[in-house]
């Protein structure tokens, strides 16, 4: 897999190997070659996040994690798995980008009682499956896209995020 990344907080130790392991984990659950996919991830700090999310999503607050898929492949219809993505004139399929802030990853985790690198490792897969189409918003599109996290880290050996 061809992960570009990009770490603006020092702070992000170990976001290059947790990224690897759960981007390359939703692409083997997707029956996706990881060989010729693309994803750019920033690891950055609450004030950076928020800046994102205020231009793009016109939410100047700080959240965790943020996706711009390459591509729309959701679903039509509410509940029906994503289109599959397919590889460009190269041979490659490039999926989009992810940011992700270090201060509320670790407010969260704390506050959930989580090891910060599961916590970490939930949000990449949770935006990697954005990438790739799945979505929460309507109810259907949130019990796929739950079900899928919760397999994903169940064979990465971490516990079930939403079950609390």
């Amino acid at each position: 897999m061809n992960l570009e990344l990009t770490v603006e907080d020092e702070r992000w130790q170990e976001l290059e190997p947790l990224s690897q392991q759960a981007i390359s984990a939703v692409l083997q659950y997707c029956g996706l070659d990881s060989e010729i996919c693309e994803v750019s991830l920033l690891g950055c700090d609450d004030t950076r996040i928020a800046e994102l999310n205020a231009e793009f999503r016109e939410k100047p607050t700080p959240t965790n994690v943020l996706s711009w898929p390459a591509e729309d492949l959701a679903a039509k219809e509410s509940g029906h798995a994503p289109l599959r993505p397919e590889p460009d004139f190269t041979g490659e399929i490039t999926l989009g980008d992810i940011a992700i802030a270090y201060d509320t990853c670790a407010r969260e985790a704390a506050e959930a009682g989580k090891s910060m690198n599961d916590h970490v490792t939930h949000l990449i897969v949770h935006g990697t499956l954005h990438l790739l189409g799945y979505d929460h918003i309507r109810d259907l599109d949130a019990t796929l896209m739950e079900g899928a996290e919760v397999k994903i880290l169940g064979k990465m050996g971490i516990d079930d995020p939403y079950n609390t």
